[in-house]
């Protein structure tokens, strides 16, 4: 008993899914990822980014050219422990903390590097992005005798007014779009509908037999 109810709520369960409109699928899973991406752009903490700028510049043995080299050289040291080992007494968060919020970008066109820190609170954020910056300036004073290019701050982040995080909308969109595409997948794998019997067939022999009825009676 219990395996032929099982069999037979299966076999329900594709006639009814068989009966389904096939844009019924893609509906459902627009509706579903987007009131789930929605629901997780409220419930998610909101981060915000703050960005520090600091400008590479010639000594007088040096050029413009070896400016924006060494701006691409310090742009990857900034995230290294030794710029981050000094940077946290100022920032007032761990190491590992810094590591995973602080993050940097060059030009390739300008002696520019870009310090960006995201935090759930704004006034972390700037400090972490103004505390790497400023060891990072201190790191290439120590070499500039060497280098013959300093490194000097261009402009101080301050603490943002605007989370950077994506809103409710904008999640809720990512998820309609994924579940209209989880929809659409399904549709390709919807069990597909029971071929009809062959009607060419059965309409074969009546057609025969009514030629040799017409064939005996001429």
């Amino acid at each position: 008993m219990t395996e032929n109810h099982t069999r037979y709520r299966r076999t329900a369960r594709l006639h009814r899914m068989r009966a389904l409109p096939p844009w019924s699928l893609v509906a459902a899973g627009i509706v579903a990822g987007g009131l789930l991406g929605g629901a997780y752009g409220e419930l998610k903490t909101p981060t915000y980014t703050a960005t520090s700028y600091v400008i590479a510049v010639p000594t007088e043995r040096s050029d413009t050219a070896s400016a924006l080299g060494f701006a691409q050289a310090y742009g990857r040291v900034a995230t290294q422990l030794a710029v981050l080992d000094d940077a946290q007494a100022w920032a007032g968060v761990p190491v590992s903390t810094l590591r995973d919020s602080v993050r940097t970008q060059t030009s390739p066109d300008a002696p520019m590097v870009a310090v960006s820190a995201t935090s759930a609170h704004p006034a972390e954020a700037a400090d972490m992005a103004n505390a790497v910056a400023r060891a990072l300036t201190q790191h290439a004073g120590d070499t500039k005798a060497d280098t013959h290019v300093e490194l000097l701050p261009f402009t101080r982040a301050v603490k943002p007014t605007t989370p950077s995080s994506a809103s409710a909308g904008i999640t809720g969109l990512v998820g309609a779009s994924a579940g209209g595409l989880l929809g659409g997948l399904a549709l390709l794998v919807r069990p597909g509908r029971r071929p009809e019997q062959e009607t060419a067939r059965a309409a074969t022999v009546p057609g025969q037999a009514v030629a040799s009825d017409s064939h005996g009676r001429l």
